[in-house]
């Protein structure tokens, strides 16, 4: 009994021993609202300095034990003592812009309690000269101006990453951070530089993953552009954003295509004329087949509401075709800000994508 007491007490004290020892990893957890910090236009040999704004949320102390950076370009300062649970500390990270292009510098901060590096990183591009865009701002988004509150990524094939570009401009009176809200999983965000003086542009960047994009055809979605990081979305903010994802047949020989399927419609604008107080205007595009294999419509999709369709058939063999009707409601068009437009994705390699405007008063 006695032996029994004493094996439980050691088990207990081992158990003890090991919480206390992994205490300070489980306690340290060392957070950022900015891990990547774009300087954007830096001058040539004009060092710049960023400063990473971090936060110790773990519930005990924390010091900084050795800081690592990718080269000897960039030096770092950081809190050499201890620090504070749920304290907020800075590490400022200078580069010296002694290379012309592109550069992205990496800081790893080794902390106390844990094993793994927490990794900064500073990205820009250094250039003789600093150039602002040019061009107009037509656009108000929230309360930053831009070139343009939409953005289309157009014949996009899996394995793409296109980028599309968004020119801002900061018409506060305030340095700030712009931060696009809401983004769809097949995209990602970036603005270059990450903060905006007053009266200075930037440029957000909007990549696509197109691996992650799912079907063919149309992917649509409203993002936000926000002046920081947690800003609440509205309206004013918003940019329409859309993919068309269309398949990929590669190298196709002219054998090939003399035995593929051929499509010809009837026409690709459906004007449909004025409601004339109708509630309802009807038409039809005639689908035809001009190859030598079947024709397979396997996608039909609308870009605003307000249209409906009826495709008679989404396989054609040679030489037949299909009907598509198209019904156009008043009542719901009546706020529609865009273009009616259908989208048919297809297995002819010539014209995998076929778009339709219909044109109705």
């Amino acid at each position: 009994m006695i032996l029994k007491k004493r094996y439980i007490l050691i088990v207990a004290l081992i158990a003890v021993l090991m919480l206390i020892e992994a205490a300070p990893a489980m306690a340290q957890r060392i957070s950022t609202t900015a891990q990547v910090i774009d300087c954007g236009q830096v001058l040539f040999r004009k060092p710049v300095t960023v400063h990473f704004e971090l936060l110790n949320e773990g519930v005990g102390t924390v010091n900084i034990k050795s800081v690592d950076t990718s080269c000897g370009c960039t030096e770092v300062n950081y809190p050499k003592g201890v620090i504070s649970a749920n304290k907020p500390f800075v590490v400022s990270a200078t580069y010296d812009a002694k290379l012309m292009g592109h550069f992205e510098k990496y800081i790893d901060i080794y902390t106390s309690g844990a094993s793994l590096p927490f990794t900064l990183t500073m990205r820009g591009v250094v250039v003789e000269e600093i150039h602002d865009y040019e061009g107009e701002y037509p656009f108000m988004i929230g309360k930053i101006k831009a070139d343009r509150n939409e953005v289309m990524f157009d014949d996009v094939r899996k394995g793409e990453n296109p980028v599309e570009e968004i020119h801002i401009l900061n018409t506060t009176s305030d340095i700030v951070t712009p931060v696009i809200m809401h983004l769809p999983e097949y995209m990602r965000a970036d603005v270059s530089p990450s903060s905006i003086p007053p009266g200075r542009s930037g440029v957000v960047y909007l990549t696509l993953d197109s691996k992650r994009m799912g079907d063919y055809g149309l992917k649509q979605a409203s993002v936000y552009l926000g002046l920081k990081a947690g800003e609440k979305v509205s309206a004013d903010k918003e940019i329409d954003v859309s993919a068309i994802l269309i398949p990929s047949f590669g190298v196709v020989t002219d054998q090939q295509l003399l035995y593929s399927p051929k499509v010809k419609l009837s026409d690709t604008v459906l004007d449909l004329g004025s409601f004339e107080g109708k509630k309802k205007k009807k038409g039809t595009i005639v689908i035809e087949n001009l190859g030598r294999t079947d024709l397979e419509i396997s996608n039909l999709q609308l870009f605003t509401p307000g249209l409906t369709i009826d495709l008679s058939a989404t396989v054609i063999p040679p030489g037949e075709s299909a009907k598509l009707k198209v019904t156009a409601e008043k009542k719901s068009l009546k706020d529609v800000r865009k273009q009616p437009r259908i989208l048919m994705i297809t297995n002819d390699p010539r014209n995998p994508k076929v778009m339709v405007d219909v044109n109705i008063k």
